[in-house]
């Protein structure tokens, strides 16, 4: 995102080196950590697996890899190439072992429905974003098309659940937020894809504006909320929307979508600062990584 912030808002190219490194070091981190757990305590790795609603977040490391391959892309294609790769091989599996797991399932229920659901299927719309530069053309729309596919599929799914059932628990109320993320990367990747601003495209990108106009209006439910680290949530389809708002600036040559854009990108990086004080005094204070 600040590459696209950089190009098209002047944004200091310094600011994108920075966080570049920041995030680089940060995933591999949190994959360190994690590794030790699955190391350590490999029953509560294999109990995570199992779960109806916390299995959907295993993709987000492979989403992770795929997210450092698109931002190292043009500083360092050979790394990213391999990162790419990497990525998308280890989210396709990711999405054959859960899809698996829900058609053959024994302990699903509409309750357990929540958009946190399109992790592992959508999350392939993602692949294509690098994908047109490291591989074939038929690959990238291989992804694109299971993504896109199966995003109606679960949003018809999660909206009946919405609609006509209890709404989600505070704890999971921020993955309202993921809503936004498939037309949002699907547009970028369409774009990508195409290299036209075409009728389908536009489509996408609406979608994406109209539900953020919807999470917009309900902008002080979420105020209200108590702190989760599922509040992490607000992140990246927020970025997701101003890489989109920004692309569609450039794209359509409207200045209205490159203030938007520049809009958003402001109320992100507010969002993000928060969210790491929140988390920082969080865990300070022993609130985070607790059993529920």
């Amino acid at each position: 995102m600040t590459t696209v912030a950089h190009a098209v808002l002047g944004l200091p190219a310094l600011v994108w080196q920075v966080l570049a490194v920041v995030v680089s070091v940060l995933f591999v981190f949190l994959a360190a950590v994690y590794a030790a757990k699955l190391v350590r305590h490999p029953q509560a790795v294999r109990s995570e697996r199992a779960h109806p609603i916390r299995v959907n977040f295993f993709p987000t490391i492979s989403i992770g890899i795929l997210l450092l391959a698109i931002l190292w892309a043009d500083e360092a294609p050979g790394i990213a190439a391999v990162l790419w790769m990497a990525g998308a091989a280890l989210h396709l599996a990711f999405t054959l072992s859960i899809m698996s797991g829900w058609i053959h399932h024994t302990h699903y229920d509409i309750k357990h429905a929540n958009p946190a659901w399109f992790i592992p299927v959508v999350g392939n719309i993602i692949v294509p974003v690098a994908g047109v530069r490291f591989a074939p053309p038929e690959v990238s729309w291989f992804f694109f098309s299971v993504g896109l596919v199966f995003w109606l599929v679960l949003l018809t799914i999660v909206m009946y659940r919405l609609f006509f059932h209890e709404p989600l628990p505070q704890r999971l109320a921020p993955t309202l937020f993921i809503l936004l993320a498939p037309p949002s990367v699907g547009f970028i990747a369409y774009v990508a894809l195409t290299d036209q601003l075409d009728a389908f495209a536009r489509i996408l990108y609406h979608t994406a504006l109209f539900l953020t106009l919807l999470l917009a209006t309900n902008a002080a439910r979420f105020f209200r909320l108590p702190f989760f680290i599922s509040a992490w949530a607000y992140s990246f389809p927020l970025a997701a929307m101003t890489i989109a708002t920004l692309v569609m600036g450039v794209r359509s040559g409207e200045a209205f979508f490159t203030w938007l854009g520049g809009a958003l990108l402001a109320v992100l990086t507010v969002v993000v600062a928060l969210l790491a004080v929140r988390t920082a005094v969080a865990a300070r204070r022993g609130q985070i990584c607790l059993p529920e």
